[in-house]
């Protein structure tokens, strides 16, 4: 049996010697470690365009934003207005207090309705946040789907299989300039809007 197992390793290592020779000492094939060129890559059919680049220089994201902004405007002003209005209550309560002009349960009470004003109001301002940040995701999410609906709908006009979108953080850590195709797109994009727009 001990024989038997040391034929079985001199003929496997033999094996092994014979296969390294060949690897080391054959032609070795070209095609199978040949590094891919641009050209063969373009024919694969592989684009990316900088989606950073292309949203924050598209004019429809300019105009949502500026209508989101106006949003804003508007929510700052109606939490404003409730907070100064819980201010100037709270300060007649006071002065009523200090002046002696209610009782203690009248000013247990106002103390019980402006605590309650104020839970009102941080509600508001947690509501209004609330609704900005749910408007911006529906807006970015409208611009991409913009983006995207117009590289199928012209994905001739391209002619790639496949368009990465390369941002900070993506996936794509590397593209070759020759396959950045970011401001032919965003030529394209803020000609249709102002068409559209029109």
């Amino acid at each position: 049996m001990k024989k038997l197992s040391i034929a079985l390793f001199a003929v496997l290592f033999l094996a092994v010697a014979f296969l390294y020779f060949l690897h080391f000492t054959g032609k070795k094939d070209k095609k199978s470690t040949r590094n891919i060129s641009q050209t063969e890559i373009k024919s694969e059919g592989i684009a990316f365009i900088n989606i950073d680049t292309v949203i924050y220089n598209f004019d429809m994201f300019f105009d949502r934003r500026a209508d989101l902004m106006e949003k804003q405007k508007k929510a700052e002003a109606e939490y404003t207005s409730k907070e100064n209005q819980l201010k100037r209550s709270a300060a007649d309560a006071q002065e009523k207090v200090n002046k002696g002009l209610v009782t203690r349960a009248q000013a247990a009470e106002m103390e019980q309705a402006l605590y309650q004003q104020q839970q009102e109001l941080a509600a508001l301002s947690q509501n209004l946040q609330n609704n900005l940040m749910e408007e911006e995701q529906v807006m970015n999410r409208q611009i991409v789907d913009y983006i995207t609906t117009y590289l199928e709908e012209n994905k001739s006009q391209y002619n790639y299989q496949y368009i990465l979108g390369r941002s900070f953080g993506s996936v794509v850590l590397y593209g070759d300039t020759g396959l950045d195709i970011t401001q032919k797109v965003l030529d394209a994009l803020n000609q249709k809007y102002q068409t559209e727009k029109k």
